[in-house]
């Protein structure tokens, strides 16, 4: 009996780690695509953009978040990242890019998340295109929020969440590239 409770824990302590994080993004070292959003709240609020040419060379951390699985820790965690770079890293932005089969209702949604949040360094956006978000950017259905950091034309961090929180803020700030 002990050996068949000591493999049933070995089993679900090695498999915990696989529940948390999925392979999602363009993977590090490759090429960040060009793509449009909708910017409904932030800086350019009210414009249609492509934030991979707008920010040129400038590092980006782009959030693609599921909106249907949108919670209060990957709130915390945009507003922690946002806070940190507001504070330490200020030539970076976030785009944090909303997926979803209902583009109007993420559109009205937004600037209220916007407005308790109180960030600064974060464009809310929302994709007009396929849940899975853009093409050729390997976005997991499976991972409720994908975050990439991009110098601007190569990804230098790209992981899959199913559950995150600002706990993780450190490891995507330490993912950046150096100041210039």
């Amino acid at each position: 009996m002990r050996r068949f409770v000591a493999l049933v824990i070995a089993i679900v302590l090695s498999s915990s780690p696989v529940w948390a994080d999925v392979v999602s993004g363009p993977g590090e070292g490759n090429d960040v695509e060009k793509f449009k959003v909708a910017v409904v709240a932030g800086e350019s609020s009210g414009k249609e953009l492509d934030f991979v040419t707008e920010r040129k060379e400038k590092p980006t951390v782009f959030v693609f978040v599921l909106a249907d699985k949108f919670s209060r820790p990957m709130a915390r965690f945009i507003k922690v990242l946002d806070d940190k770079l507001k504070a330490e890293r200020t030539d970076v932005d976030i785009v944090a890019i909303w997926l979803t089969d209902d583009a109007a209702k993420s559109k009205d949604y937004l600037p209220k998340a916007f407005g308790s949040l109180k960030t600064e360094r974060t464009a809310w956006s929302v994709f007009a295109g396929e849940k899975t978000g853009p093409n050729n950017w390997g976005i997991n259905p499976d991972a409720d929020i994908t975050v990439v950091v991009s110098d601007g034309a190569k990804a230098k961090f790209s992981k899959g969440y199913r559950s995150i929180n600002e706990t993780e803020v450190p490891k995507v700030f330490e993912s950046l590239p150096k100041k210039k």
